[in-house]
């Protein structure tokens, strides 16, 4: 009974005399029960209905199944999919549909592999992005059914050591609004993006340094961040690599066998497809990107065949061949709006979108659906169904950033459901048009932004060096052929300098950081002592400090240093502990010294005094000026 959303009911008191028919329904409060005649072609059963003492006038038609239904109305869809691949440029693609637990279609078109012609098929393996979201989501519901894990409990109660940027929010972070969205915290993706040294750990620990631009479920701001620490958690509840425990509690029940977690493992099967993006006008193959460090929001690789399977389950609340993989409740809770996205309508036949757990929710002219879309490099996918007609799709493409898979998934569904068509290939195709032409202009003004005639403040060669910020981690500035380049988290990008102390970044192999302004910053001492970067665009800049030199921290450098020195009429006396140094002042205690910029150091105890060591002509550190905001006294070496 579809208006309520009921399925497999058991019926119970069947008999079959002639042409009459009766049954009832077993289970449900007010014994229904149905009698009627079955018509001599055995296509309509009528008569009447009678429950809780009221009788109903009631006709059974017998039809096609949906599946029968969706299949034949699919008739000719398959010029659409080969048109979009070619009006949008799209390399390859696979598409299946599902209806209950039928597979109606599952096929390939186009090429896994331009260069060489090799076509994709139903089990290409292509990366789906972050549609592996609500496989996280999944796992984390089998652990709740299990009772390891509370939806709305604190994360703190299963990982003590959490810490996010603010005491209240550490504290008060659960499970459900790392999944929905709502932690306050904006992307920071390039935190985890192409960083292969973090641990999922060191990730997660990186979160106290990461400014939030909202309080704590005062607003939907996607994070690719919150999903790895959910993925974490899943680590922690399981004792297993998060992979791992994907696989058992979701891969295996589903018999996702040739799914994977890594671009790498996918290149170690004989069927995958492999990574475009369009450039002027062109396609062009790209390398692939392993994100597997921030898997749980992202890096699981898969075919149609194999995702059909993903979606029977969430169509059939949580059954899957007949075995219950998760409790339907808690099916239902992932498909239910838990955040609002502050979307505002873009057109009257869908609706803006809520989040569940792992799900986006909206309403395509007038049905609800959830859906979930994916794009990583070279690859774009979506996971769209409709529950309410048992309605499941899965479109793969090897292309960068391509809306082809929305744009199928809405044909299909209009075919399926009878709707009136709606051109949204043929008006998607313009609106691509009109864009491209619209970035040709603006590509030709940016360069109306940069002031002329300005100039670096400092030699390129003073820019150099090691910067640090303790979210974002390391970042290295390098000088080369009288080019600066930097260098983060594996990606160089080359730099030209735009105005005044603000440098542009060039294109390179890899484009993350192609036309980002960068600016330098100048500490009251001179010294190139900061590095600025709108890594997040939505939250303050990124402010790397710039190192001291990594030989001030070296024993061996600091012992040339030690010794006694002549100050006036006092002798101090720099030594060694460890690997730093620390100056004695004859009637007052020794204080530490803190390497800087400029290769000085500040005394820990007296930030505004610092000590710079020179050498004399020979090459030995003779002499030690001792820097305060009334001069700069001088020190010379007592010879022992």
């Amino acid at each position: 009974i579809p208006a309520q959303n009921a399925k497999d009911l058991p019926l119970s008191n069947i008999s079959f005399k002639e042409n009459q028919v009766v049954f009832s329904i077993s289970g449900v409060p007010g014994d229904p029960t149905f009698k009627g005649t079955l018509s001599e072609d055995g296509q309509t059963l009528a008569g009447d209905f009678t429950q809780g003492g009221q009788t109903f006038p009631f006709t059974l038609a017998r039809e096609a199944s949906l599946a029968v239904k969706a299949a034949q109305a699919l008739e000719g869809f398959e010029d659409e999919i080969n048109q979009a691949i070619k009006t949008f440029m799209v390399p390859g693609l696979a598409m299946a549909v599902v209806v209950n637990d039928e597979i109606v279609l599952a096929k390939g078109f186009g090429y896994r592999d331009l260069e060489n012609e090799v076509p994709v098929t139903a089990d290409t393996l292509m990366a789906i992005g972050s549609a592996s979201k609500a496989f996280t989501t999944f796992a984390l519901g089998s652990l709740s059914d299990r009772g390891k894990m509370e939806w709305d409990s604190p994360v703190r109660n299963y990982i003590p050591w959490l810490k996010l940027y603010d005491q209240d929010r550490s504290e008060h972070l659960t499970p459900r609004d790392m999944v929905t969205h709502r932690s306050g915290l904006p992307r920071h993706d390039l935190v985890w993006y192409n960083n292969f040294t973090s641990s999922r750990e060191d990730l997660v620990r990186k979160l106290a340094y990461l400014q939030p631009t909202a309080d704590l479920r005062e607003r939907w701001q996607y994070n690719n961040l919150m999903f790895l620490t959910a993925g974490h958690l899943v680590e922690i509840l399981t004792g297993k690599p998060w992979e791992e425990a994907v696989r058992s509690l979701v891969f295996e029940p589903l018999q996702m066998q040739r799914s994977n977690f890594s671009v790498k493992d996918s290149q170690q099967d004989s069927d995958y497809a492999l990574p475009y993006r369009e450039k002027d006008k062109k396609l062009e193959k790209i390398p692939f990107r392993d994100i597997t460090t921030v898997g749980p929001a992202g890096s699981i690789n898969s075919s149609v065949n194999e995702m059909a399977n993903w979606v029977m389950v969430h169509l059939n609340n949580g059954k899957f061949k007949g075995e219950q993989i998760l409790n339907p409740a808690t099916v239902v809770d992932m498909h239910l709006v838990h955040m609002p996205t502050g979307q505002t309508p873009a057109r009257p036949e869908i609706s803006p979108s809520g989040y569940g757990l792992g799900w986006f929710v909206d309403s395509y002219r007038g049905f609800t659906r959830f859906h979930h879309g994916g794009n990583i490099d070279g690859f774009s996918a979506l996971v769209s169904m409709i529950p309410s007609k048992g309605l499941g799709f899965v479109v793969l493409t090897n292309k960068n950033g391509t809306g082809v898979p929305e744009l199928l998934v809405r044909h299909a569904t209009d075919r399926i459901l009878g709707l009136e068509p709606i051109a949204w290939l043929a008006e998607a195709a313009e609106n691509r048009k009109k864009g491209q032409e619209e970035g040709e202009k603006a590509e030709g003004k940016k360069i109306t932004r940069r002031i002329p005639g300005t100039k670096p403040a400092h030699k390129l060669e003073s820019y150099a060096g090691e910067y640090f910020h303790p979210g974002y981690g390391d970042l290295l500035i390098t000088l080369k052929d009288g080019t600066l380049s930097f260098q983060y988290n594996g990606i160089t990008t080359p730099l030209s300098h735009w105005h005044y102390e603000t440098f542009n970044s060039e294109e390179a192999d890899d484009p993350t950081f192609a036309d980002m302004k960068l600016t330098f910053h100048t500490d009251v001492n001179g010294n190139v002592a900061e590095f600025v970067a709108p890594f997040e665009p939505t939250a303050d800049d990124i402010v790397f400090a710039k190192k001291p030199s990594a030989y001030l921290y070296d024993p061996e450098y600091l012992q040339q240093l030690t010794g006694k020195y002549q100050l006036a009429t006092q002798v101090i006396t720099i030594s060694l502990k460890g690997n730093s140094l620390t100056v004695n002042v004859p009637g007052a205690p020794a204080y530490d010294l803190v390497p800087d910029l400029g290769d000085e150091f500040y005394i820990k105890q007296a930030k505004i005094a610092r000590l710079r060591f020179i050498k004399d002509k020979d090459g030995e550190f003779s002499t030690v000026e001792l820097i305060q905001p009334n001069g700069i006294f001088e020190a010379k070496r007592v010879k022992e």
